[in-house]
């Protein structure tokens, strides 16, 4: 690790793992200069570090010339000014350290409504940024098309006796269908347009801090996925991670339910920034992003237990059918609000 200090000319004091994410290694690292964030990019899940650097960078340098006080996570250049790290076989960059808090659980609705501020303020400060530009760090990430057609292989070629004992799921997810139809009609529509989307709008996501005595969520965290695509698939990740009491690893399901309070709060927080933004077919829509992704999720975990686990992996047996069982409730108990 001293090389990596030594490229960005810091005097350490001490360091430590945050133990928080899945995907990348983060660090705190205390200086002589200042606090910052040493983070690895997992590059077996993002295969194109390069493009994620280049991402956040043509991002960061719009915000400094058209809203600079917009609180952002820039990268941080080396002492030769580079912001991405190539580090025996390891991807390495640093940002300024912010000084707040991420929530794993949301106890209040205000939490909730912060949170989809927060959110709708990234895409609104960036609504003028041609979202073309940035390269997809993850492809066909939520694309419904992509994910039911991977679904349907699985049906087909996947694990025999597992696709058995799962015929009641594959029915009810192939009876779901037009979401799929809902989805291509949104998709082509005129009237929507794809802008920089987060696509990982998880709580834990988000920055907040007290302000006055009160909690406030500040800014939007971990860029990797940023790249353009539509509001439903925020609004949707939103939806399906900040509604309900319990995670998609919840087995049991009588714990699964959506907070109606919290679903309207999330409602008035994204559309606080982005209400004059989207068109009107786009704010139609607003109600099945919700829809649209935890459905998606499904497939995706029903797909996996297919497969063997071969995407998420699984700590028992079974687990990613209990996680597809577990979003069908949860699209269930999403379903009764309308």
């Amino acid at each position: 690790m001293q090389y990596l200090f030594d490229l960005y000319g810091w005097e350490v004091n001490v360091y430590d793992t945050i133990q928080q994410g899945l995907i990348n290694r983060t660090y705190s690292v205390q200086t002589t200069k200042g606090e910052f964030i040493l983070q690895s990019i997992n590059h077996n899940v993002f295969k194109n570090p390069k493009a994620i650097d280049a991402n956040i960078n043509a991002i960061g340098a719009y915000i400094k010339e058209t809203n600079p006080d917009y609180l952002y996570t820039h990268l941080l250049p080396t002492l030769q000014g580079n912001t991405l790290i190539e580090w025996e076989g390891g991807y390495y960059r640093a940002f300024n350290k912010i000084e707040g808090y991420a929530l794993s659980v949301l106890d209040h609705k205000l939490q909730v409504e912060e949170a989809a501020k927060q959110f709708a303020k990234f895409t609104y400060v960036l609504k003028d940024f041609d979202a073309h530009r940035l390269t997809d760090t993850l492809v066909q990430f939520h694309d419904l098309n992509f994910r039911y057609q991977q679904f349907t292989e699985a049906i087909q070629h996947g694990n025999a006796h597992r696709i058995e004992q799962s015929q009641e799921e594959i029915k009810l997810l192939l009876s779901f269908k037009n979401y799929v139809n809902t989805y291509n009609n949104y998709i082509h529509h005129n009237d929507v347009k794809k802008r920089v989307t987060h696509h990982d709008t998880k709580i834990s996501n988000i920055l907040f801090n007290k302000i006055d005595g009160q909690e406030q969520a500040i800014c939007v965290i971990d860029l990797d996925t940023t790249m353009s695509g539509y509001y439903i698939s925020d609004v949707g990740d939103m939806c399906r991670t900040c509604l309900c009491p319990v995670s998609e690893e919840e087995r049991d399901l009588n714990k699964i339910w959506v907070d109606g309070e919290k679903w309207q709060a999330l409602k008035n927080g994204y559309l606080h920034y982005m209400k004059d933004v989207l068109s009107n077919f786009e704010l139609d829509h607003f109600f099945f992003s919700g829809q649209f992704l935890i459905y998606m999720q499904a497939l995706r975990f029903l797909t996996d237990h297919l497969n063997n686990d071969s995407y998420y992996g699984a700590f028992y047996e079974g687990h990613n059918y209990q996680r597809t069982i577990n979003q069908i409730r949860l699209l269930e108990a999403y379903n009764q609000l309308a």
